[in-house]
């Protein structure tokens, strides 16, 4: 594989993920794992991406200003999960909101009428909800993620373990039919866990390109989630393995 190939694979996988290990590219690849760190670098260096220690984040995973990022991977595609999941929300529900590209545009596209309480373990989807005029935002704490400033540890899933929402809506790093909801990252997985087990109804939003993917440490099975909203339309083929699946597809 030449140069620009490999690098254009890094940058697909990193965008689509948000955030990926060496370890992880270096196999896809089949190539060393400093291979896979000179390119890393280069890219960061091109202001394509964003290195971190052991891996990479795509820009507009890390962009916290209050405008959107015109870097965000799939854009049209997250805005068109965020309408569909608007439709599931109720006048003076009880909701969750996780953090991530995909939940943060569902916060900024909340019609400014609709009456929320809304809870959020995201720092950047918290600002967002500040903006509705009829929504009550309640953070919950806990240790920030520098990448995604996300509340993570003990704290954020004790505060979760005291509440019981009406819908959560989270997103994921990997799904599979079989296989369940999947990250790379184990404090990650914890967190996730509590947000479901602090649902009534739980909502995973996901792009289709993340569709018949897993990673090594898993969230849950996909009979678990409640509903799962993607860019698609329910029928289309690329859903046929999560049809016969006791899950709502919207």
């Amino acid at each position: 594989m030449l140069k620009e190939e490999r690098q254009h694979a890094i940058l697909n996988e990193v965008e689509l993920h948000n955030r990926v290990l060496l370890t992880d590219l270096a196999e896809k690849l089949d190539v060393s794992i400093d291979t896979v760190r000179r390119d890393v670098k280069e890219l960061d260096a091109e202001s394509l991406l964003v290195k971190v220690h052991g891996g990479a984040v795509s820009l507009g995973f890390v962009n916290h200003s209050p405008t959107r990022s015109n870097k965000v991977y799939a854009l049209d595609k997250k805005i068109a999960i965020a309408k569909k999941a608007i439709s599931l929300l109720r006048e003076n529900s009880v909701v969750l909101i996780d953090g991530g590209t995909t939940c943060l545009e569902l916060a900024r596209l909340l019609p400014t009428n609709l009456k929320l309480t809304c809870f959020t373990l995201s720092l950047p989807v918290a600002m967002e909800l500040l903006s509705k005029p009829n929504v009550q935002t309640i953070f919950i704490g806990g240790t920030l993620s520098p990448d995604s400033q996300i509340a993570m540890g003990s704290s954020t899933i004790h505060a979760l373990s005291e509440i019981k929402v009406d819908y959560s809506f989270i997103g994921t790093g990997y799904v599979d039919a079989q296989f369940g909801l999947t990250e790379f990252d184990w404090d990650v997985v914890q967190t996730k866990k509590a947000v479901i087990n602090a649902s009534k109804r739980t909502v995973l939003l996901c792009i289709s390109e993340k569709l018949n993917s897993q990673h090594r440490f898993k969230t849950c099975d996909l009979n678990v989630i409640n509903t799962m909203v993607t860019e698609l339309e329910p029928w289309d083929e690329k859903l046929a393995a999560f049809k016969n699946m006791n899950i709502q597809l919207l």
